[in-house]
């Protein structure tokens, strides 16, 4: 089966409060080596994979050396000089799957160039691309505007006491124009090429704006998308066939419903309100019942409408449309709860591989202080002893990898998730979550439990 484009784009700040650089993030994404004159810190990703196409694109007055990788986000850094500033925006979007890679490279420039760099922002495009049906493109953009003359300028100035943004980049409404012009420039490049299908065609709205009453399914990602597509299956993956299943049952639902609703209409055309004799006689009629068979029926009929205190069609109309309220309630109730559960496990996760390799990042620490100790001496063998120290940090890092990998991404996580309440010293509340995942799980299962009441009681009416 055809993999079919997905609406992502979701907008996050580097910053440096939070314990982040915009050189190293523009290093790993790009896949090169650069060090950050900030810090001094080099950082080395020339060995990651996935990565098709990096470029940067400049406004016109932006100064031409920009155009270097290393010197723009040197340049920003150097720029900022507080240890909470905020370096750069990210803006990552998923690419339509239906287009081909050099179709998307160019769909990409165009929105980045028209939505970014025409309003003064430089930007750093770099087009992620495993071939495991998830191509994305990242996109990180200065913060800071540039003046006529290429010097950085103000991010604001004061009046009254009060900060005026010089620009308008933060504003909630640019947010919400990029999430459409994005979905416009998706939809517009399908269309153009003759692949735009109801099926394929994108929204930036959530499912509740669209006025679509269905669970919205969670993002993948990169990682649990390549191991979905080799047959193993993940916990994101597990929780997107769930709510497949019960969207399919809602759909199901809602279509009985208005089965029943319209019939309710053809009925309401009486001039006479039938009995609940009548409605018991015309729908055995419309099953075809006769003799025990037929009475048998009736008495099932009779006893359900007793008890749900149906008298008339007015009655069985009142308890469909409450039905269709429970449909509506069950969808809104649960998505919170699903999203909950989703977060809540990768908050777990995460705060596992922080648990696992937590050591083996603070002996590469060590290692790596020892080299920063080394370079501020003086004397014959310094260097030397500065370049080993080096060395042995960097095999230790080397060997260590998978697990520094993995212990850096979840420090990034955890930071964004408890930011000033994260602590070094101390293991995220991992406890506490799981406690709270129980407790979601089990509400969970009352909502799963009422649907299949419902479901049945959707059976009995029709």
């Amino acid at each position: 089966m055809p993999t079919i484009a997905i609406y992502h784009l979701s907008i996050k700040i580097i910053s440096r409060g939070k314990g982040k650089s915009a050189v190293a993030a523009a290093a790993y994404r790009a896949g090169e080596t650069i060090t950050n004159e900030y810090d001094g810190i080099t950082h080395d990703y020339t060995r990651k994979g996935g990565i098709v196409h990096t470029e940067i694109l400049l406004p016109d007055h932006a100064p031409a050396a920009y155009a270097d990788r290393a010197v723009l986000w040197n340049a920003v850094e150097k720029v900022e000089r507080y240890k909470t500033a905020q370096l750069a925006r990210e803006i990552e979007i998923a690419l339509p799957a239906e287009l081909t890679r050099e179709q998307n490279i160019s769909l990409v420039r165009r929105f980045v160039k028209e939505q970014f760099v025409k309003a003064g922002m430089c930007a750093d495009v770099c087009v992620h691309d495993k071939g495991d049906g998830n191509p994305h493109a990242h996109i990180m953009l200065t913060i800071r505007p540039i003046e006529p003359d290429g010097t950085w300028g103000q991010k604001s100035y004061t009046v009254d006491g009060r900060k005026i943004p010089t620009v308008d980049w933060n504003e909630r409404d640019r947010a919400e124009d990029w999430h459409k012009a994005w979905a416009a420039y998706c939809n517009g490049a399908l269309r153009l090429d003759g692949k735009l299908t109801e099926d394929n065609a994108l929204d930036h709205r959530s499912y509740a704006r669209q006025g679509i009453e269905q669970i919205p399914t969670v993002h993948l990602g990169a990682a649990a998308s390549q191991m979905e597509k080799r047959g193993i299956r993940t916990e994101r993956g597990d929780m997107n066939r769930e709510i497949a299943v019960t969207n399919k049952e809602l759909r199901q639902l809602r279509a009985r419903i208005n089965k029943l609703n319209k019939w309710l209409a053809e009925e309401a055309v009486n001039i006479e309100p039938p009995t609940l004799a009548d409605v018991i006689s015309e729908i055995l009629n419309r099953q075809g019942q006769s003799g025990i068979a037929k009475l048998k029926a009736a008495a099932q009929m009779l006893i359900f409408l007793q008890e749900n205190e149906i008298r008339d069609t007015s009655g069985l109309e009142q308890k469909v449309s409450a039905m269709h309220s429970k449909v509506l309630r069950l969808g809104d109730d649960m998505k919170p709860v699903n999203r909950r559960i989703d977060t809540l496990k990768e908050h777990i996760r995460q705060s596992e591989y922080y648990k696992v390799h937590r050591k083996l990042k603070q002996q590469y620490n060590a290692l790596y202080a020892d080299y920063t100790a080394a370079r501020k001496e003086t004397g014959l063998f310094s260097e030397r002893k500065a370049q080993k120290a080096l060395n042995t940090a960097n095999s230790f890092y080397e060997d260590n990898r998978a697990g520094l990998t993995l212990f850096d991404a979840a420090d990034k996580y955890l930071r964004g998730v408890l930011q000033e309440r994260f602590d070094t010293k101390k293991l995220p509340p991992i406890t506490i979550w799981k406690q709270e995942l129980a407790t979601k799980t089990t509400e969970r299962e009352v909502l799963y439990r009422k649907y299949q009441s419902l479901k049945s009681e959707t059976q009995k009416v029709e």
